[in-house]
């Protein structure tokens, strides 16, 4: 990858006003929470994570161990929010895994096919919208729509299986993660989608949640909530018991720790990882490779 190109492609993106697109850290974020985060040594022992953001809030008590209850339900991913990724950010993602899914005889899951926005044109001249580079080999569209990733609960084990790290490559190579503003929000959700079945999908719907303007605020009325969670089912008593500090508003700062250096690795690994790098220091240390220059 050429650095002198890949500066100029930033820049581009930034002042034409795509969201964070300007940004060189925030194009390594995505592209390390896409390919490498479930190699980052602290969590090899691990075959759960939870992700936790800054600048978000947990409204209402979580009553159940959440990683129990996906296991038991044999899910792969969970999450609070779905939204609309900004198309300006991620042109050509589609095609790109859509090229990939073909190669290898995928078929479309009932979760793919839901993200399909299929095209207009009658269907002997379909083929040609495959033309553009946002639409897959049939001429069809994604319709954008996306598992937000600043909350995810979700099985290592499917990113590290060899379908997904072999996807992974594809991306990796074709620079997307630069030359566009590649997401892993837009990249979890296709894989997902493609990769797994609808029931192994799991909406966080009992659970408060606040990341940025967005909210998510569940019906927490007696039975609304999972069967397990005894305590806000009882007719008396909607909320669960407080506890010192009070149950309803999670700081996530103060519980980076939980991420055993995860958090630590990752800002370290995202300082080494500016484009005038000359070094292979922290960031190749923690698994995170820098930019191929020599291609």
């Amino acid at each position: 990858m050429d650095l002198e190109d890949v500066r100029a492609s930033i820049k581009k993106q930034g002042d034409s006003g795509i969201l964070y697109a300007g940004k060189e850290t925030y194009h390594h974020m995505c592209r390390f929470f896409s390919g490498y985060f479930y190699q980052v040594e602290a969590l090899k022992k691990y075959k759960w994570y939870w992700r936790l953001e800054p600048d978000v809030d947990f409204s209402c008590s979580i009553t159940y161990d959440p990683f129990r209850m996906m296991a038991r339900h044999n899910k792969v991913y969970g999450y609070t929010i779905a939204l609309f990724e900004e198309k300006r950010t991620c042109p050509s993602l589609f095609r790109s895994m859509s090229d990939w899914k073909e190669s290898q005889n995928i078929p479309s899951t009932p979760l793919w096919n839901a993200g399909i926005d299929p095209s207009w044109v009658p269907w002997p001249f379909r083929s040609h919208m495959s033309w553009f580079s946002h639409r897959d080999k049939h001429g069809d569209g994604w319709n954008l729509c996306h598992y937000w990733s600043n909350f995810e609960i979700a099985d290592l084990d499917f990113f590290r299986s060899e379908k997904y790290r072999s996807l992974f490559q594809k991306l990796e190579k074709e620079g997307g993660f630069y030359y566009e503003r590649w997401g892993d929000a837009p990249v979890h959700t296709l894989a997902v989608n493609m990769l797994a079945e609808p029931h192994q999908i799991h909406h966080f719907a009992d659970i408060g949640y606040r990341h940025d303007w967005f909210y998510q605020c569940p019906a927490n009325t007696p039975g609304g909530q999972l069967p397990d969670s005894k305590t806000l089912n009882l007719v008396n008593e909607t909320w669960a018991p407080e506890i010192e500090g009070g149950p309803t508003l999670v700081n996530v700062d103060a519980r980076m720790d939980l991420l055993n250096g995860v958090w630590a690795q990752y800002k370290a690994t995202k300082s080494e990882q500016r484009l005038t790098m000359g070094t292979r220091g922290n960031a190749a240390e923690a698994g995170f490779p820098l930019i191929n220059t020599s291609s």
